[in-house]
């Protein structure tokens, strides 16, 4: 039987699709131009500016991107690296945290909730944190000092925390009738039903891994341990110094293409995370959702 849908209804549903499609359009515009700026040549962007079909395909800006192949892909295997390795323990002792800073039986939760969260009012400052890194960790020039400082953050703890409180204490409490520790609690248990905050925060550290430059920037001196993003920091950097010809004796009809270059790197960087959000925007939404229902 086909159940008859009212004329109200199929217009208020053809009103928002269309709402929600002109909107999508807008968000995928300045992506879309981006792309077509990093295939225009370097001269149609300075006479004409930004267009979104090229006047002339160029493929000079992604030619200079990946002039050193080898480079760009061990930038590419070191940010990966990066990325899944310090986001898979981050999200491990994460959650652990939350969960046990979640439990009421836990005596010092909110004495332990509260040193946590004074760490985002005061800091000790840049270089205290460099000495501590290099001379006492001894961390100069190590994949662990690009590791270890995003692996833990005081808002993933407590946003974890909070999702974690919203699973009911019955379930818990069902598991220590039959005998089960804390860790299979944990595992089994709480794990499963936290997929959401476990994406969202597991989006939270891939982004942070991902994007971070800045650690690179003053622990790193080797070529070969550079990540993706420091890497293409330093390739514009290379080309606005070429620009202005003080990098030695240029000619005066070299032209680096500083400008398209700029589209390039940027689509070479977030390439992989636009394909990768739509796959856990749904538990990203959720888990901030229920996160913060309880503080």
């Amino acid at each position: 039987m086909k159940i008859r849908t009212e004329a109200s209804t199929v217009v208020f549903n053809g009103i928002g699709y269309t709402v929600i499609t002109v909107l999508a359009t807008v968000c995928l515009l300045p992506f879309l131009l981006i792309i077509s700026g990093s295939l225009s040549s370097e001269m149609d962007i300075i006479t004409d500016g930004f267009k979104l079909i090229p006047t002339t395909l160029s493929w000079e800006a992604y030619q200079a991107v990946f002039s050193n192949p080898m480079q760009m892909v061990k930038a590419y295997q070191v940010t990966a690296g990066l990325t899944i390795v310090g986001a898979a323990l981050g999200l491990f002792l994460t959650s652990m945290a939350g969960y046990v800073l979640s439990r009421k039986e836990f005596a010092y939760r909110n004495s332990v909730s509260f040193l946590i969260y004074f760490t985002t009012l005061f800091s000790g400052g840049l270089i205290p944190w460099y000495i501590v890194v290099v001379n006492v960790l001894g961390l100069k020039d190590s994949y662990l000092a690009m590791l270890l400082p995003p692996m833990l953050s005081a808002w993933n703890i407590i946003l974890m925390k909070n999702f974690m409180k919203s699973i009911p204490d019955s379930i818990t409490e069902s598991a220590k009738i039959d005998g089960a520790g804390d860790f299979t609690i944990y595992w089994k248990l709480i794990l499963p039903l936290s997929t959401p905050g476990l994406a969202t925060i597991g989006l939270f550290l891939a982004l942070a891994y991902w994007n971070d430059w800045f650690l690179a920037n003053i622990f790193i001196t080797s070529e070969d341990k550079y990540p993706l993003q420091f890497l293409l920091y330093k390739i514009l950097a290379s080309a606005a110094v070429l620009k202005t010809s003080v990098a030695g004796n240029l000619s005066a009809d070299f032209k680096p293409p500083a400008e398209t270059l700029k589209m390039a790197a940027a689509v070479v960087v977030t390439g992989p995370i636009v394909f990768l959000y739509p796959f856990v925007q749904r538990y990203f939404v959720k888990g901030l959702t229920i996160g913060a229902v309880k503080g």
